[in-house]
């Protein structure tokens, strides 16, 4: 799995969340299942399908045990746990309950995420995702690729303040060399592949070094310089390839 720190709060989080609500299932995806995972850096991304939608009695217990995680351990604040009921499972856009960025909100489980889940999810607890999640197609995953890049990447490329920060160009880069991958070949990758992806896109070099120092290495303090280049560079880049990611996706079709 990850390191003896991750098992911990793994193991614990389990425990704590069957006596608030008991899961049918609890399965990793992201980066602990596919072998990428970075210990204080990755995100944990978890799911727990459970047998009927959380009462309002029940956020709260789950709240104060994701509260209680975060008090006792640092890691914590990095896992995020969606509560799918298993009878909303087949709708692909439903909203469900998720503890992300130490909050309750409601989202989908994606298409991503379940083709995730059915190549290499990680089972922590009960069944695996066979037969309880609805496969999804190439088709399927195909065009919510796309819809994310039309819909929400295109748009944030004209908030250039948004790209200072270090987690808009992490996401933003990675995001499309993994896109770009998946509908040309059909499959999914990880963060460190998507690096060399990037690097045969002609993404920026220097830009495309600073990821891998911040996920894999020893990151040098930024100055405000490098931080207003580096997001000049990014969007640049991202303007140009995220519609011909796009028109190539058209183009095969």
């Amino acid at each position: 799995m990850g390191d003896q720190i991750t098992e911990q709060l793994i193991e614990r989080f389990v425990s704590a969340l069957r006596s608030v609500v008991p899961p049918i299932s609890v399965w990793a995806h992201g980066s602990l299942a596919g072998g990428d995972y970075q210990p204080g850096r990755s995100d944990l991304d978890l799911i727990a399908v459970v047998g009927r939608p959380c009462t309002a009695a029940e956020e709260r217990r789950l709240e104060e045990l994701h509260q209680n995680l975060g008090r006792d351990i640092t890691l914590a604040s990095k896992l995020h746990c969606s509560y799918p009921a298993v009878t909303e499972l087949a709708d692909a856009t439903h909203r469900h309950l998720t503890w992300a960025h130490e909050e309750l909100m409601r989202r989908p489980v994606t298409p991503v995420t379940r083709r995730e889940l059915h190549d290499f999810g990680l089972v922590l607890y009960g069944r695996p995702p066979a037969g309880i999640l609805p496969p999804v197609t190439d088709g399927q995953l195909a065009d919510f690729i796309v819809k994310d890049l039309e819909s929400f990447w295109l748009p944030a490329l004209s908030h250039p303040e948004w790209w200072m920060r270090d987690i808009w160009i992490d996401l933003g880069l990675l995001t499309l060399a993994r896109a770009a991958t998946t509908l040309r070949d059909g499959k999914l990758i990880t963060k460190a592949d998507a690096l060399g992806v990037l690097t045969d896109m002609g993404a920026p070099a220097d830009v495309v070094d600073d990821i891998r120092r911040r996920r894999y290495g020893v990151p040098a303090p930024a100055t405000e310089q490098w931080i207003a280049r580096r997001a000049e560079l990014t969007l640049t880049f991202l303007r140009s390839h995220i519609r011909q990611v796009v028109l190539n996706k058209d183009l095969r079709e």
